[in-house]
């Protein structure tokens, strides 16, 4: 299990999220919980990348950092489209 550390300006943008957007932003939370690396890489071009992007829903993404050997996740955006 990885600890989730969520920066400030994206802990403001989770709370801005939509009622309908808070169960699936809870479903990605627990992905970065368990298995962070599923998300997409940030950069297509470095396809192993710690920098990662996990679409929640149809309309939100989180972008976030992977530090392996600390087992954790830092979000650093939170995106709602809708």
């Amino acid at each position: 299990m990885y600890r989730v550390v969520t920066y400030a300006e994206a802990a403001e943008q989770i709370g801005a999220l939509p009622a309908e957007a808070l169960p699936l932003f809870a479903e990605a939370f627990g992905v970065l919980e368990l298995a962070p690396w599923n998300g997409r890489p940030y950069n297509a071009s470095k396809p192993d990348g710690e920098m990662r992007e996990l679409v929640f829903g149809s309309l939100g993404t989180v972008t976030y950092l992977v530090l392996e050997p600390q087992r954790e996740v830092h979000i650093l955006l939170v995106q709602w489209v809708g």
